[in-house]
Order: C-alpha cells, then structure tokens, then sequence
C-alpha cells in the first residue's frame, strides 16, 4: 500500500500523462526514487516546464485519498511493473500507467479477447446484431471486451452476460462514475461477472477527451476488434485505427449500402482494413490456435437459442440431443463443509451452485438450467465463489466446485 501511493502520486501529475510517466520511470526505475527528485534531475528529463513543476509537489495528499476511495469501494490498483500486467498493454506506444479495477481480476494474456464497438446511435438491427455476437462470442469462450454506453456496446455487453462469459467494460471516468446513467445496471452486472476498468482514479467525470485514450486501452486489450455499425468518422472509427496501430486484427459486420450510419463499417471492408464477418465464428477461427482450451465452439448458436436467449429469457433453451455430462475426477483432499457451517459461508444461490458442480464441471448456461437461478445472480455467484476458493473455472468456461458439502 506505502508503494502504491507513489504510483498515484506520479500519475496525478499535472500534465505528465503516460508516455511522461514512463520517461519519468525510465530515468528513476521506481515512482517513489522519482518522487524524491530534485530540480535539477527533472531537468535532465525531456518535459515541459510545468510538468516540472509538478514533479516539484511532493504532496500525497491526492494520492492518499484516492488510496482510500479505492479501499473503501473495492477497486484494485494494479500498476506498469505488476507481474500480472497485461503484456498486450505493453506492446503499444502510450500505455497507461496505472489501472483501477473494480470487479474480476483478468490475466488478459491469458484471454481470448474480442473487442466489440460501435456506435451509440445504431439502428435496433444493429444492436441486435450485436447482441448476438456478444452472446455466441461469451458461449464460445471469449472474453468480450467494449465500452457500457448505450448503444452497440451496451447491447454487446448484454449478449455477452446472456452467453454466460465474463466481460469486461472500460471506462473513460472513475470506476465509480456511473455514466450514462441508463446504464446503472449493467455497471452492477459487469463488476458482478466480469470487470470495470479506467485509467482514471475514483471520483473522476466521464469526460469528452478520455474517451479516445479510453479507446486505445480497450484495442490493447483485446486480440482483434469487432466494428459493428459506425461512420466514417466518430469514436467508434479512433478505436478500430488504435486497433491497426496496434497490429490488431479488425472486423466489420456488412450492413445495407443504403445506410448512412454504417458508411464506416462498410468502408472498413471496402478498402480491406477490415475482414467480413456473419457470426462469431468467423471471428474466432482466426484464433482458435492460440487459444484452443478457451475456445470451446465455433459453431454458431442456433436460431432456437439466440431467439431465446435476446427474447430476455433468463433460462437457456437447451440442446435438443444434449452430451451427458461429463464426470470429474474429484480433486485431491476437498475441504468438507459440515451442514452447521453451509449457511454461515454461503449464500442459498452459492451453496446450489456448489451442489450442482461438485459432480460435474458445469457451464454457466447448464448450472442456470439445473438450479433454476436466474442467470444474472448465477453469475455474480460464480464469481464470488471462485473469489472464496470454493469453485475454479477449466477449460471451456466449466466451473467446478472445489469443496464438498456435508448432506
């Protein structure tokens, strides 16, 4: 914790930003020898003269009230010398110094992550189009990655949580900055599943000129980046460029030449920046290679279940010819949770959750099946148990309780 405030020290620096940040890290190897500084090291440095001057305030103040805001609403920190950060982050030219987090820990190297974008005034084609993406992306293993705005992102984001996968949100404010506030709940449903995540330090406003380095962050994250409908110009066009800055690959979903709002999308295809895609699928076998555990299926969901699932149904339709389930061979000295303290260690939702799992490894579609929990508390009950330790996620998105309860 003494560390950190050093880090949130050096990044509120006025002006600095990240690439100054990391000049700063080049010169002094750690935030806390940076902060001990004397005018005349910091001349040696390539800034301006009131990025110097700021370096001259040694005041924690700021960075020992963002250390509280962070403890008091559970938002992580995690900085550019963490072991767990992210090497894709890494590889781009301005990557930020410092994350807040809120929600699940991702080790993202480790993450078939798909970013889906698009624009906030979409047709309701669209964004059913990208519901469904997110969705058979989630069910097929990836992770997705977008914003939470109205909009294309927010409909990716929802599919997502229907197909059962973590997702991420970034965000170009504070964690705790709920903006648009349409979007509250969903904020509630990403922390629980999967993971907020900003630049910005709690209490920050989503502003204007954060969301390009908010969309820079987003492609660095992801493998490729999905455009769904968009114009020529616009935010959802500065993440795709980000994107092929950054070596990602990029896909556009082709929508009617009669459509102004997705001359952009169009365009992408047209001058081959872009690949064509129909479905997931056709995302995914670009890299179901490198990931061949996480991406369990490339086969498209069926019409039956897509229709289900974007009807807001909150049990999945299930397969007509489902496999048995498959038995695991239980691990080695599970802890044994005698019925007097079941209820004082979990929830109702977590203990059938653990008593649904402890035979068979379960997606989350099949745990909602058998419990008959609605899948928004299912998720969030998944996450909180592997917290605990009580469940861990194997390949193919199946989780598998870790502990046994007495009967």
């Amino acid at each position: 914790m003494a560390e950190l405030k050093y880090w949130l020290w050096l990044t509120t620096r006025k002006g600095l930003g990240p690439v100054g940040a990391l000049a700063v890290l080049d010169c002094f190897t750690t935030p806390e020898r940076a902060s001990y500084g004397e005018r005349e090291d910091y001349d040696a440095l390539n800034l301006p003269p009131f990025v110097k001057n700021s370096l001259m305030d040694k005041s924690m103040d700021e960075a020992n009230r963002i250390l509280g805001e962070c403890d008091r609403l559970g938002i992580r920190i995690m900085t550019f010398q963490d072991a767990d950060y992210p090497q894709r982050l890494r590889q781009i030219a301005d990557p930020p110094v410092t994350l807040y987090i809120k929600g699940r820990s991702f080790h993202f190297d480790e993450e078939a992550a798909i970013g889906v974008v698009g624009a906030r005034k979409s047709s309701a084609k669209s964004r059913e189009r990208a519901e469904r993406f997110g969705m058979e992306l989630a069910s097929s293993g990836a992770l997705v990655v977008s914003g939470i705005a109205e909009g294309i992102d927010s409909s990716a984001i929802t599919g997502a949580l229907r197909g059962g996968g973590p997702v991420v949100s970034l965000l170009a404010g504070g964690a705790d900055k709920i903006f648009p506030r349409e979007s509250r709940f969903l904020y509630e449903d990403v922390a629980a599943a999967g993971a907020l995540i900003s630049e910005y330090p709690p209490g920050t406003p989503h502003k204007g000129d954060h969301f390009n380095p908010r969309n820079r962050i987003l492609s660095g994250l992801s493998l490729g980046v999905l455009a769904v409908e968009c114009a020529t110009t616009g935010g959802t066009m500065l993440t795709v460029n980000h994107a092929l800055d950054q070596g990602r690959e990029v896909f556009a979903v082709p929508i009617g030449l009669d459509e102004q709002s997705a001359r952009g999308t169009n365009r992408l295809i047209h001058d081959c920046k872009a690949k064509l895609v129909e479905n997931a699928r056709d995302i995914l076998k670009e890299f179901v290679d490198l990931f061949p555990a996480k991406l369990s299926a490339l086969a498209p969901l069926s019409r039956s279940v897509v229709e289900a699932r974007l009807s807001g149904e909150d049990k999945p339709q299930a397969a007509p010819k489902a496999p048995k389930e498959r038995k695991e061979a239980p691990s080695p000295g599970r802890e044994l949770i005698p019925r007097d303290q079941q209820k004082s260690r979990f929830t109702d939702d977590e203990l059938a959750i653990l008593a649904a799992a402890s035979k068979a490894a379960l997606t989350a579609d099949e745990v909602v099946e058998k419990t008959q929990i609605p899948a928004k508390r299912v998720l969030s009950a998944l996450t909180m148990l592997q917290l605990q330790g009580a469940l861990e996620e194997r390949p193919g998105r199946r989780h598998y309780a870790l502990v046994e309860l007495e009967s």
